[in-house]
């Protein structure tokens, strides 16, 4: 049975496939997966807590930057490396939910006291699209067809362009407002966003399944897992930026 594409760029066919050579053991299987993904949200949120406590008892920015900016990056050479690395990954992604947890706990600190609630808005609506997700999946609701793995792939693409393309801008001082602002352009732009990650756990859910049928390696459910994860964060923060965005309208 052949692998599907996803749009996540950690769970693309190539490292699917090449992970196939070689013998590793016992198989991926989805279970394996899950229980995965349990510990990697129990690692974040145990991140998360020391930088949303910490923001709490100063309630002083500089307190929490060090740590957003280290999150991040630590974040991100981490995804790269479990990305060119999946072997790597029983011992990376645990590393890297923990790293997005002192991101997401900081920034999460921050837009709460900004907009109160909002956090448990956007927790709550991230369970609520995956779960949501999930079951649309496992009910044939929605399927995953070439046609459906290629527009949420084109439309992911094209979110990252005008992200990248947004940042470029800003280093020059030149602000893309409409994409920040509290207009209805803004919010929908941001809905459409919030759309398309929840398309791709689809995808991820999909991917998994179809990694587990084809009997990719054990190690292959710590990356599955860090795939989903991945997705999941980006989830999260777009909820944030929505959520925030519909606050200052009002």
């Amino acid at each position: 049975m052949g692998y599907t594409k996803s749009s996540n760029p950690v769970l693309s066919e190539k490292i699917f496939s090449s992970s196939r050579s070689g013998s590793y053991g016992e198989s991926m299987t989805v279970n394996g997966t899950i229980n995965k993904i349990g510990l990697l949200l129990f690692f974040l949120v145990a991140a998360a807590s020391y930088t949303w406590g910490l923001y709490q008892d100063t309630m002083d920015p500089a307190s929490v930057t060090p740590w957003l900016i280290g999150g991040a990056i630590v974040g991100l050479i981490l995804a790269l490396v479990t990305t060119f690395k999946p072997v790597w990954s029983p011992y990376t992604a645990p590393f890297y939910a923990l790293a997005e947890g002192l991101l997401l706990g900081g920034l999460s600190a921050m837009m709460n006291t900004a907009y109160p609630g909002i956090v448990i808005q956007a927790v709550g609506l991230s369970f609520a699209t995956l779960f949501a997700m999930l079951f649309a999946y496992k009910s044939g609701l929605i399927k995953v067809t070439e046609k459906f793995k290629f527009g949420v792939v084109a439309a992911t693409g094209g979110i990252f362009i005008f992200y990248m393309l947004s940042w470029i801008l800003g280093m020059f001082g030149i602000g893309l407002n409409f994409a920040n602002d509290t207009s209805l352009l803004s919010i929908g732009i941001s809905l459409f966003v919030v759309v398309i990650a929840a398309l791709n756990l689809v995808l991820d859910f999909d991917f998994i399944e179809k990694g587990a049928q084809s009997g990719a390696p054990k190690y292959m459910e710590w990356y599955g897992a860090f795939g989903l994860m991945v997705t999941l964060v980006w989830l999260y923060v777009e909820l944030l930026r929505l959520l925030s965005k519909l606050a200052r309208r009002n």
